[in-house]
């Protein structure tokens, strides 16, 4: 498996809505987006710094996303 980059809150909804994801619904500090195609539902945790590694991997989980995929919508 490819190595996941350290990357914060903010690349990663920016990275998720590229892949066609909209923002659902916030509570708190926690943003839930929805991919309308596939109806797929991730929540990501609005926390200052980066996401912890692991994070990172169950987000990518819940989108069907890959690392792979991760580094090209990032570009």
């Amino acid at each position: 498996m490819a190595k996941l980059p350290r990357i914060s809150a903010v690349e990663m909804t920016r990275a998720l809505r590229r892949a066609g994801f909209l923002d659902d619904n916030q509570e708190g500090s926690h943003l839930s987006m929805r991919d309308p195609d596939t109806g797929r539902r991730v929540t990501i945790p609005m926390h200052p710094g980066d996401l912890p590694t692991r994070v990172t991997h169950k987000i990518l989980k819940q989108a069907g996303l890959t690392a792979s995929d991760l580094r090209r919508l990032l570009r």
